[in-house]
Parts: structure tokens; sequence; C-alpha cells
């Protein structure tokens, strides 16, 4: 039985945090990823902002409903042009590791980012320079996070530096700490080429990295105009028939998080998870 599905707070759309957690609660869900961010849009979450009485307040709201804040996300451009730009977005996330444990969590989440500071798909992502700035942000990071004993949880995506699992494990292999790991996303590595070889592009994840995954995100895809687009949980091709066999065999237990569910779709999607995991 699968008892560890959360979803992104900021997909529950309501006014107040309480709120957001008296939802999530409701619907049986167990976890949240937190965006301060996007979460808290009548409150201060700017670099300076945190301390251990901030935490300590949202997180006692989440606490509470017996909830787990499984991820603190913290979604920067770590290798975002402007460098000005780019420290100030890497010290808002070493802000995070420092107090992310007075949340009641462990892993502040991110993926790698864009060479343009407006995040539009280019191909200039995929060349070397890009991936070593990405491998410099990271070792960063991570220093930060080993001080704290924290995790630097890092989210490949076909449109990042980091879009492939061969490069996911470049990255793991060139910043070799246990505090740094990985949130799984495998609709992040769909491509035009390879949507129709599921089975390999995960199985390819899993040898590579699969000691190393602390949560799974959990949407759907569909083939649409040429394009992968991105839908709810249960509404598209993902093989989660092959993913839950891999699941259950290698991560029991391990926090999946629905992102790109939103009402009216998150009942469905839950219960569609529950019975593809169930009979895999």
């Amino acid at each position: 039985m699968i008892t560890n599905i959360g979803i992104r707070a900021h997909d529950i759309e309501k006014p107040s945090i309480e709120e957001v957690a008296d939802t999530v609660s409701n619907k049986g869900l167990t976890s949240v990823q937190l965006a301060l961010k996007k979460s808290l849009k009548d409150i201060n979450s700017d670099l300076g902002s945190l301390s251990p009485g901030f935490a300590h307040t949202i997180g006692s709201v989440f606490k509470k409903r017996e909830l787990q804040i499984a991820v603190l996300g913290c979604y920067i451009n770590m290798i975002h042009p402007d460098l000005a730009q780019r420290r100030s977005e890497l010290d808002r996330f070493k802000e995070h590791l420092r107090f992310v444990r007075d949340f009641g969590c462990s892993i502040v989440g991110t993926e790698t980012g864009n060479v343009q500071a407006e995040m539009k798909y280019t191909e200039e992502n995929f060349k070397e320079q890009p991936f070593l700035e990405v491998v410099e942000s990271v070792k960063e990071l991570v220093e930060e996070a080993e001080k704290f004993g924290v995790i630097v949880g890092i989210e490949g995506g076909i449109n990042h530096p980091i879009h492939t699992p061969a490069r996911m494990k470049r990255l793991l292999d060139l910043v070799p700490s246990n505090n740094l790991q990985v949130i799984y996303d495998p609709a992040n590595f769909i491509s035009m080429e390879n949507y129709q070889d599921q089975v390999a592009v995960i199985e390819e994840a899993f040898e590579l990295f699969g000691d190393r995954m602390v949560i799974l995100h959990a949407k759907d895809f569909v083939i649409e105009d040429n394009q992968v687009k991105m839908v709810p949980v249960g509404h598209g091709l993902l093989n989660y028939d092959f993913l839950f066999q891999q699941l259950k065999k290698k991560k029991p237990y391990i926090t999946i998080l629905m992102e790109s569910t939103t009402e009216p779709y998150i009942d469905g999607s839950m219960a569609y998870l529950k019975d593809k995991y169930e009979n895999a």
C-alpha cells in the first residue's frame, strides 16, 4: 500500500497557508513541497527574512495537521547570466539550507537553471560551459549543506543543463558529497526522441542514481503539436506501471509529490497513483 503521496503546496489554490494545509490533510495527502515565495504571497520571504521563528511558525501549520514538509522548494537560476543576480539567488538558497531543519524538513530543492535570464528553451544549456557553471554553483550549495547536515536536492529537466540521466550522474560524480541527492521527475527526462522508449530511460535513471533518489515528482505528459506537454497525473502516457515496479523494489516508502496537478484533478490523480502502485 502506498502512503507517502503529497503535492506542491502552491498547486492548492487557497488564500492562506492554513487553508492549504487543511485541504491537503482533508484529501488524505501526507506531505507537501513548500516554495515560500509561491505559497506565502503576503509574507516577506526574500533573502534576509528567514529565522528559526519564521521557520517554526510556518512548519507548525503543517505539523499540527500531521503533514510533512518533504521539500523546501527554492527554485533558482544557479547559472543566471547576471552575476549579481546569480549571487543573490545562490545566497537565498543557502539561507534556506540554514533554516530548513526549523521547518521540520531536511531537503532544499532546485533545478539547475538556464543560460538565459528569461528561462526560455535553448540548446545553449546543453553545452559544456553551462554544465561546468552548474557544477561550481552546486559545489557552493553543497558546502553550505554539509555545515548544517542537510540535503541539496537537484532536479533534472529536459530544458536545463542537467537534461539527461547521464548528465545527472556526471554532476554527482563531480560533487562527491552525500549532502547532494536527487529529486527524480521521470517526465522531465522525456523528449520527442525517447518517449516511446520509456522503459530504457527509467532504467537508466535507476541504474545511474537510483541510490541517490530522495523524492519522486509525479506528473504526466502527452504529445501535442509534435511537442511534449505536461498534464495532470493519470491523463497521459507516462509508464507508471514500470516506474512503480522499480520504486517498489528499490525505493520503498519514498515520498511521491504530485505536480502539474491542480483541481479538479487531484483526487483522481491520487486514486490513479494508489491503483498503479498497488498493482505494480
